[in-house]
């Protein structure tokens, strides 16, 4: 797994290939937190949040990033799989801002289908 520097860096590079409108709003910026956070949904120890998108009173509008989280997920990938990873998580929570700017909450309604999936298949391991 790359250091939490590098994750910073590739992060960048990556945040600079979005277009500037996406950034409106976004006063908080992207931080990255070197933890790693379990979903409250979790029931086994494996469901960890790799981003959230994020609005608070005090700090505004603002994306996490969990390096610890992605180390736990997808320590075992090289750096070019893991870029792909951190993209794919990076633009999920950038919907998350566009669509709640917009007032639509298409991409909450599938991420709430996809914690209810997950607990139907965890009961049925049971």
């Amino acid at each position: 797994m790359i250091s939490i520097d590098r994750f910073e860096e590739i992060l960048g590079l990556l945040a600079e290939e979005l277009p500037a409108a996406f950034y409106e709003e976004l006063n908080g910026g992207i931080i990255v937190d070197p933890g790693r956070l379990l979903h409250p949904a979790d029931q086994d120890g494996s469901l960890y949040i790799l981003g959230e998108y994020r609005i608070d009173p005090a700090m505004g509008k603002y994306i996490v990033m969990f390096y610890g989280s992605f180390r736990r997920v997808f320590g075992d990938l090289d750096e070019q799989a893991l870029t792909e990873e951190l993209r794919k998580v990076l633009r999920h929570e950038f919907r998350h801002h566009v669509e709640g700017r917009a007032g639509v909450r298409d991409l909450e309604v599938w991420d709430e289908e996809q914690i209810a999936a997950y607990r139907a298949a965890k009961k049925d391991e049971l």
